[in-house]
């Protein structure tokens, strides 16, 4: 895919619009239910600057509960089949569920964003390297329900660095082409207030893995705790994260506001 030899080769740093089709995600959560105001959404972020679309069918915040694969399915496969009818723009997918994931696939698009690594179901890996698309592999200690209850590490950037190792190995397994994959720390999945800040201080060090690297802070909770906000009120805080982790060697962001970002990093990457 095109998309990845820019950020491949650190040419380049892609922004990802997050679009939620969900009723409790923490910040955007039922504000994009509607199919034509998810599609609409959409086209504004392109618009706004984004180079990819992600769209998400179920919450990941800390506590959610999983949600049905029908209904998954129903919130999800229209907003792409609308999307992709108006814009030629990648479309990923955030799924760990490989029949939320093929039929996306089948509808318009284009990148499998995963937060569990290929833990959570067998199918997906193969989904993925029988597709020969994009996946992104995120880091997370538990899963979304239990993921915030006590998360310890011995050394966080390490441990997440080993933990992707043995899921970068795994996806090669299944077929995936080792070129086609994006790794996520996992901001704030499993994480604790310290751990975020000291991955952020450390991004370099994931340089190693070889891999693109995509940083996800958007409105996160531990930016509300050093601001004391709101998450319409973390847009600042956000960007002030992404500028620092252009500079310490992200390759994609993962924002909800992408017009305030994709600004802000326009100029960031003047500096690298």
């Amino acid at each position: 895919m095109d998309l990845l030899d820019g950020i491949a080769k650190k040419d380049e740093v892609l922004i990802m619009g997050i679009l939620n089709v969900t009723p409790d995600s923490f910040s955007d959560g039922g504000r994009f239910l509607a199919r034509d105001r998810a599609k609409n959404r959409a086209l504004e972020m392109e618009e706004n600057g984004a180079d990819i679309i992600d769209i998400g069918g179920e919450s990941t915040r800390p506590g959610a509960k999983k949600v049905e694969l029908e209904v998954e399915l129903e919130r999800t496969i229209p907003v792409i089949e609308a999307v992709r009818k108006e814009t030629n723009i990648p479309i990923s997918i955030d799924t760990y569920k490989s029949k939320v994931a093929r039929e996306a696939l089948d509808a318009g698009a284009d990148i499998v964003n995963d937060i569990s690594a290929l833990r959570f179901d067998p199918g997906l890996g193969e989904l993925v390297g029988k597709r020969d698309v994009p996946i992104i592999l995120m880091h997370m200690q538990g899963e979304p329900k239990t993921m915030q209850e006590n998360p310890t590490y011995e050394d966080p950037v390490e441990d997440i660095k080993k933990f992707l190792t043995g899921r970068i190995e795994e996806a090669v397994k299944l077929g995936i082409s080792r070129d086609k994959i994006i790794v996520d720390p996992g901001i704030g999945f499993g994480k604790d207030y310290e751990d975020n800040y000291e991955i952020l201080r450390r991004l370099e060090e994931f340089d190693t893995l070889n891999a693109p690297l995509l940083l996800g802070t958007s409105r996160k909770s531990f930016i509300g705790d050093t601001l004391d906000s709101t998450p319409d009120e973390r847009i600042e805080g956000t960007i002030a994260s992404n500028v620092v982790g252009v500079l310490k060697g992200a390759d994609v962001l993962r924002v909800h506001d992408v017009k305030e970002n994709y600004r802000a990093i326009k100029v960031a990457v003047r500096c690298l």
